[in-house]
């Protein structure tokens, strides 16, 4: 018979969560009203949540992916700041007939996407729902800053981590196949590539992003922040073989994923020309004057007239 989050009741289930749950060694984590970390420098902090049928279903992600896909959310917002994460809250919002493995497992993909960063687990709360929500509440720390507001005319536009993978994983799950297996695990536990967030700030970054939502969606909301426009060139644009021969098999072009898709979250910074891009980092694009233009961003110099990316309310 299957022990339901009804069979231990809340505090039961809190107390699972704790015995699986490292803390560091000066913090304060679960048990308390609240957590106590210690920080140093600039705090940042970042809340991300996935609601059951509208960012996951069960039979195409498993618990430990849901963890690690909340989890990955909260920390790429992280360090688009040029920051590195500290710790992690986890609101778990579930019905009651939930199996207490599933919420367990997916305690677990939340702490093996944050184990291998050096941040932990410190606390969140638990509650009944008619639908499962996850919230996850990431802080982190930096001696720099780094936003969207500072692209200027000239600067060179740059992405790391994959992108398009995701996009093209879920295209994959939601035509009913599981393969190439590579892709849908890109949807199902996307890989930011963290370090890179302050490796762009040490490496003077002018601004940055986490591409959650789409790549030119989101190169927009900076290019707007900044006042500037961010002009993509579509032949330095990353596009993996693997995407290009499972779009021939799906009659899509492959640069709809990489241009609209989200959920990998890439980081795009922008840096001075004179800059030595960091090794994560390649270059897509330059940083241009609007001229008149509502600052936006823009493809090989042409307004893009497709899909921007993922908006949550259309």
């Amino acid at each position: 018979m299957v022990q339901t989050v009804a069979d231990v009741g809340e505090f039961g289930l809190i107390d699972l969560i704790a015995e699986r749950t490292p803390t560091e060694s000066n913090a304060i984590g679960i048990g308390d009203d609240a957590a106590v970390v210690q920080l140093h420098g600039h705090t940042v902090t970042s809340v991300d949540t996935l609601i059951e049928g509208r960012h996951f279903k069960h039979d195409w992600s498993d618990a430990a992916d849901v963890g690690h896909r909340a989890a990955a959310a909260s920390l790429a917002d992280i360090a688009a700041m040029g920051a590195r994460p500290r710790s992690l809250l986890l609101a778990l919002a579930i019905p009651a007939d939930t199996a207490v493995s599933w919420a367990l497992e997916l305690v677990d993909g939340v702490i093996a996407e944050i184990e291998p960063l050096s941040a932990y687990l410190v606390g969140g709360d638990v509650c009944r729902s008619d639908v499962a929500t996850v919230s996850v509440t990431a802080v982190g720390e930096t001696n720099r800053p780094v936003t969207r507001t500072g692209a200027r005319v000239g600067d060179t536009l740059a992405i790391a981590g994959r992108q398009g993978w995701a996009a093209a994983g879920l295209t994959v799950l939601s035509r009913g196949f599981r393969s190439p297996r590579a892709l849908v695990n890109a949807y199902q536990r996307p890989h930011p590539p963290y370090e890179s967030g302050p490796a762009a700030a040490a490496a003077g970054a002018t601004a940055m992003i986490d591409v959650s939502d789409g790549l030119l969606g989101d190169v927009r909301h900076l290019a707007q922040a900044s006042g500037v426009l961010a002009d993509l060139d579509s032949q330095q644009v990353p596009v993996s073989d693997q995407l290009v021969e499972t779009a021939s098999a799906f009659n899509v072009d492959p640069l709809t994923w990489v241009l609209a898709g989200g959920d990998d979250h890439a980081l795009v910074a922008t840096f001075p020309a004179e800059v030595n891009l960091p090794e994560m980092f390649n270059p897509i694009g330059r940083i241009t004057d609007p001229a008149g233009q509502a600052p936006g961003v823009s493809v090989d110099g042409r307004p893009w007239t497709g899909s921007l990316g993922h908006d949550h309310f259309n």
